[in-house]
């Protein structure tokens, strides 16, 4: 019994260590921090390699914050800020953040200035919409992305920061029934919309 006890500890403690290390560490060999890997609307997704990587706070000429280099924070307020000129009210937080559970759907969500719906909603998600993602026991911060397109029964987004082997687009299948839209994704809370 002892042994199988140790063993069972031995695979725990190998299994943490191999998820902090795709976590931690960067497996896409030619790539650098901070090489733009892609764009929506001329403005650029860089690579993070390890989802942990920081390399600084990036903020805008007159002070405004736009958060970490080059999480996926950032990219999704650099998008607001260069391609839609919005600012939000509360410049900070973690993704997980943006997406307030006491705010119905279709309402104003007033720390960002944007009006939230929930996943499912009565609106269907539309391109430039912010894309909220839960945390999870391994990621507590959430992900945020933006939605780059929209089709019947799917949306793509483009993301910044997805780990090392994650790629910069997605699709994920969108549900129109009984009125409502969703996402095919557990993980998606909602999405946010400058109107």
């Amino acid at each position: 019994m002892k042994r199988i006890l140790l063993l069972l500890f031995g695979l725990l403690v190998a299994g943490v260590a191999a998820l902090w290390a795709v976590k931690m560490v960067d497996v896409a060999p030619g790539r650098e921090v901070g090489q733009e890997i892609d764009q929506l609307n001329g403005v650029g997704v860089y690579y993070n390699g390890a989802v942990g990587t920081v390399t600084g706070r990036n903020t805008t000429p007159d002070g405004y914050n736009l958060g970490l280099k080059y999480q996926c924070v950032e990219f999704v307020k650099r998008y607001y800020y260069e391609h839609l000129d919005h600012r939000m009210p509360d410049s900070y937080g973690h993704a997980r953040d943006f997406f307030d559970p006491a705010v119905a759907d279709g309402s104003p969500n007033k720390r960002r200035n944007l009006t939230q719906y929930t996943n499912p909603s009565r609106r269907q998600p539309q391109v430039d919409d912010l894309l909220v993602f839960a945390g999870t026991a391994f990621n507590k911060y959430g992900h945020v992305a933006i939605v780059s397109a929209v089709a019947d029964d799917e949306i793509e987004i483009i993301q910044q920061n997805p780990g090392p082997l994650g790629n910069s687009r997605e699709t994920y299948s969108l549900n129109h029934a009984n009125g409502t839209w969703s996402i095919g994704n557990d993980r998606i809370v909602g999405w946010l919309r400058k109107e």
